[in-house]
């Protein structure tokens, strides 16, 4: 399991790798750069799934166990 994840600003593009929460999903992130307050895109858990470039890691265990 990956625990780190680069979130990507749809706003600004700026990125940062960020650490994921292992017990529980993160629903906001501020951007670093510009401050617009990310949320989850509907249909998704967190932030991660949405803006990063990996899911957090309940996602992440769940795809596994479906292989």
């Amino acid at each position: 399991m990956q625990l780190e994840s680069t979130l990507t600003c749809p706003s600004c593009g700026h990125s940062a790798t960020e650490t994921m929460p292992t017990d529980a999903c993160q629903f906001f992130y501020d951007c670093q750069r510009c401050g617009t307050r990310l949320k989850p895109k509907p249909g998704d858990c967190c932030v991660f799934c949405s803006y990063g470039t990996m899911p957090c890691p309940p996602i992440q265990i769940d795809r596994k166990g479906k292989r």
